[in-house]
């Protein structure tokens, strides 16, 4: 008797190791119905691609004898980019999340410096988020998620849009400066401000199940790779001489980031080792937009490292935080050098990884080899990254000049609603003069009054707290785990006020879209609960 049980959990057990139990089967006329509907819509695809592709390139042939290639290049692919993403909502957002982190190289490397092709990464976005607008209207599904982002998500706007009328309008009609438009200033400042929160609505509808969500977080670490390992063959680039970066310049030239000095990928970038400065831009437009591509990407590759269900992807999840350790020594940018181990303990803390041991001894131990070779195999970089972070510190410390900024915000109020929307947002220079404010509260003080700076803070905090809720609720661990290697990163970002990432890409961008991505694992969650339900009564029933 005793046997025959020891047989049947031996059977049992074999039977759980080979994987899932089998699906209920499909009739032949359901199947055939399924092929002919894949078909009809592969057909589609192709025909769509055909269509706006060859749309795009009547119009790129006519624009290269018109004007220049550039702009037949951008124009002939504009227009197909256009049409399939709105065509396509969800496959444009992906294309917006790849783009994105190569849109500087793309702009000054293809581009020539244009514009155009900055602002490219648009052409997937607006597009995309028109189409999920009409869905929505169409479905009767909410376009704002959650519920709960409304009441501060229209406090804020309604605030931003009385200070573009009262403000900025009266600017208009009285410009402080000749050929100020404050009009258009603010349009870009509140672009800027909130441009991207649509983001969350697109990654909510966009990741429908957990295999798509998974695929979201691989995709992610695979261009945080690509994008490091071309940071760092940037940097034995210059180091080499087969760039020759700022070396060579004189006088004040030594320690400004040039165009002109571009090496293999990005934009503008300072390698003057004689003085002891580097400013990398990595595969970015500018050296800070690189420095914060880091930092979010060691929350993004932390989360495949500890929670990805796949014991190779968890490996390439480590390979990814080592090269992004890499180019936080390397890069020259301070921010990245503290706030990247600073972020991985937080979040080894917060998502309770450190407690892990059977997890986090291995990948611990891991990285630590890796990043142990790279400080043997280059001590004297190491050491004077760490030098010049100590003497920066030192010469300017956070807290003091955090403290400043706030007091020269605060007594540069001009009236109830601050000076103006865009008054202090770097893109919005093109439109008027601007203050350059690097820290981010301060900023919106400056621009919106602190009582738009206390809406922006109410909404910050509306998602914080229900991404909170949001991931505590999830049963299944891989999904948790990456919803609180998520929610961290959004935590430290809506309190960050130390520069302006929420601004600018690639923060602008990643902040708005992993909120979306916390808010949609509970749906995601019940999907699996469900489906393990099933199995588990298909299982007793045989």
């Amino acid at each position: 008797m005793a046997t025959k049980q020891k047989s049947k959990k031996k059977l049992k057990s074999k039977s759980k190791k080979k994987g899932k139990p089998a699906a209920p089967q499909i009739s032949k006329k359901e199947l055939a119905a399924r092929k002919r509907q894949r078909a009809k819509q592969i057909q589609q695809v192709i025909s769509d691609l055909a269509t706006y592709g060859g749309l795009g390139a009547v119009i790129g042939v006519v624009l290269f004898f018109v004007a220049e290639p550039k702009i037949a290049l951008a124009g002939g692919g504009g227009v197909a980019v256009l049409g399939l993403s709105f065509k396509y909502p969800m496959l444009g957002l992906w294309g917006f999340l790849i783009y994105m982190p190569f849109a500087g190289t793309i702009t000054y490397w293809i581009g020539g410096g244009s514009p155009i092709f900055q602002l490219a990464k648009d052409g997937f976005y607006i597009p995309a988020m028109i189409g999920i607008g009409m869905w929505c209207k169409q479905t009767g599904n909410p376009f704002i998620i959650p519920k709960a982002l409304k009441n501060p998500l229209y406090i804020l706007l309604g605030f931003c849009l009385l200070t573009l009328i009262m403000v900025n309008g009266a600017q208009q009609l009285d410009p402080p400066k000749p050929g100020d438009q404050p009009i258009g200033m603010g349009i870009l400042g509140l672009k800027a401000m909130i441009g991207y929160l649509p983001l969350i609505t697109g990654a909510y509808y966009k990741l429908k199940s957990k295999k798509e969500l998974l695929f979201a977080a691989r995709l992610t670490l695979i261009l945080a790779i690509i994008c490091c390992l071309l940071g760092i063959m940037q940097y034995q680039f210059l180091s080499s001489g087969k760039c020759n970066g700022t070396r060579g310049l004189s006088g004040g030239e030594l320690f400004k980031a040039s165009l002109e000095a571009k090496c293999l990928v990005g934009g503008a970038l300072l390698f003057s080792p004689s003085q002891g400065v580097i400013r990398l831009p990595g595969t970015f437009v500018a050296p800070w937009q690189w420095g914060w591509f880091l930092i979010a990407n060691a929350a993004f590759t932390f989360a495949v490292a500890f929670s990805d269900p796949s014991p190779l992807w968890r490996m390439g999840g480590l390979f990814g935080m080592a090269v992004v350790f890499v180019n936080a020594a390397i890069s020259g940018q301070r921010i990245a050098l503290a706030l990247v181990p600073t972020v991985t303990v937080i979040l080894l803390v917060l998502t309770g990884q450190v407690a892990n041991l059977k997890r986090f001894l291995p990948i611990g131990i891991g990285l630590g080899v890796v990043l142990g070779g790279a400080v043997v195999s280059n001590p004297a970089v190491v050491q004077e990254r760490i030098d010049s972070f100590v003497s920066r510190w030192q010469a300017s410390p956070p807290t003091a000049f955090i403290t400043q900024q706030f007091e020269e915000s605060s007594h540069s109020q001009d009236g109830f609603f601050g000076n103006g929307l865009g008054r202090a947002t770097n893109s919005a220079r093109v439109f008027g003069r601007t203050r350059l404010i690097e820290t981010y509260y301060p900023k919106l003080i400056y621009e919106i009054g602190p009582i738009g700076t206390i809406a922006m803070l109410l909404l910050v905090t509306t998602i914080t707290f229900t991404g909170f809720k949001a991931y505590r609720s999830v049963k299944d661990k891989s999904l948790r785990s990456y919803g609180s290697s998520y929610w961290v990163f959004v935590l430290i970002i809506s309190y960050n006020t130390y520069y302006y990432p929420l601004d600018v890409d690639p923060v602008a961008v990643y902040y708005w879209y992993f909120a979306g991505v916390i808010f949609r694992l509970p749906e995601i969650d019940k999907q699996e609960q469900a489906r393990i339900k099933a199995e588990e009564e298909m299982e007793n029933s045989r």
